[in-house]
């Protein structure tokens, strides 16, 4: 098979998707991998390091995805990448299509087969290629409110741990999951007051006997939603409906209550965000205030760190990869059940439960999908 990765171009987008490990791993196999010149150098991967292990540099996106029967991207496929994508072709990257109906739509009419990372699932609900980034998200999360609490950034001018007589910022994060546990966990070793609320009681469980009481727990429910929001100083957003668009927890009128200068990161924008007030923004232009209350909702905060983000993407999608290219869509499902969970889009099918509900759409299975192949 010939593997096709081009250059990322959302902006301010850095990661790439493989790394030379992973090309090794490919052209080892007998497989033919091509990069865009320069897609790997915002992750600090030379061209030359590519061409090591066996890749072939080719000089633009036209090239890559005109002869790739793969691709492999990071980022959702902007409007000329869709352009491009052909009959049969595969395309494996982040898709989020319940909060970009446009490109879903776009995407469609091209009779590509669409597999998204994030909605690969394994039988206990584990999300293995959304996890890594899900972790550097969370801590990034933690750092980036840190930092805009700072008066110079319009925040409160809080340290977020405070100091001996003073108490430090309260934290409240929304949602207990990956992003939510190591925002918490990164919020809390900087000595932050951290809340935590999630409707799963085992997980509060979890973190209540982990960290010794160190970050407190409570239901998600409005009424303590709305209290803990409205007295935070920082509020971190993590909620995720696999393939469906993140439910607005956080209301206008939470907002409109909280305290002039308190800060609210996003997280959940990439599936639309969990704050009514919010609206994606980029790494180039991060924050906007609102009500006084300053607003972080980068839709790619892992894409800040790219060296780090493009080696762990590349551990967890190099099995999947590989898989795809030795095997095909339907040995690969077949050989890796879980990821008949990513298959989002067969030709003009849409076959994800949540994602068609969401495009409203009527749901195909994949494996129904894939047999009229």
């Amino acid at each position: 098979m010939i593997i096709g990765v081009p250059r990322e171009i959302k902006t301010a987008e850095y990661r790439v998707a493989i790394t030379p490990v992973g090309v090794r791993e490919l052209t080892e196999r007998g497989h033919e991998v091509l990069i865009e010149k320069g897609a790997g150098e915002g992750s600090s991967i030379l061209d030359e390091e590519y061409v090591e292990q066996g890749a072939t540099i080719v000089p633009t996106p036209e090239e890559v995805f005109g002869a790739a029967d793969m691709i492999l991207k990071v980022k959702e496929p902007q409007a000329n990448e869709v352009a491009m994508l052909r009959e049969g072709q595969i395309l494996f990257t982040y898709l989020h299509l319940a909060a970009y109906p446009d490109m879903a739509e776009a995407l469609l009419k091209r009779g590509a087969i669409a597999i998204a990372y994030e909605t690969v699932q394994m039988p206990d609900r584990y999300l293995p290629l959304l996890a890594p980034m899900s972790e550097i998200a969370g801590r990034m999360a933690a750092q980036a409110g840190s930092h805009l609490l700072e008066r110079a950034h319009g925040g409160r001018g809080i340290l977020l741990g405070g100091v001996p007589g003073v108490r430090p910022a309260k934290v409240v994060v929304v949602g207990g999951g990956m992003a939510g546990t190591n925002a918490a966990v990164m919020a809390m070793g900087m000595q932050a007051e951290v809340v935590v609320l999630d409707t799963d009681i085992p997980k509060l469980r979890y973190l209540e006997a982990t960290y010794h009481g160190r970050i407190f727990t409570m239901h998600s429910n409005k009424l303590n939603i709305e209290d803990q929001v409205i007295s935070a100083d920082l509020v971190i957003g993590t909620v995720l409906v696999p393939g469906a668009a993140a439910p607005k927890l956080v209301t206008e009128d939470m907002v409109r209550a909280m305290k002039q200068g308190s800060v609210l990161v996003d997280v959940a924008i990439d599936q639309g965000g969990c704050f009514e007030t919010s609206r994606e923004t980029t790494h180039t232009d991060p924050t906007y205030a609102l009500h006084d209350v300053i607003h972080y909702a980068v839709g790619n905060i892992p894409g800040a760190v790219p060296h780090t983000s493009t080696y762990a993407l590349s551990n967890a999608t190099l099995r999947y990869a590989v898989t795809l290219a030795d095997r095909g869509v339907k040995g690969a499902v077949e050989a890796l059940p879980e990821l008949a969970g990513g298959i989002n889009v067969v030709g003009d099918a849409v076959c994800h439960p949540a994602v068609a509900s969401s495009l409203g759409k009527d749901f195909v299975a994949p494996r129904e999908a894939l047999a009229q192949l």
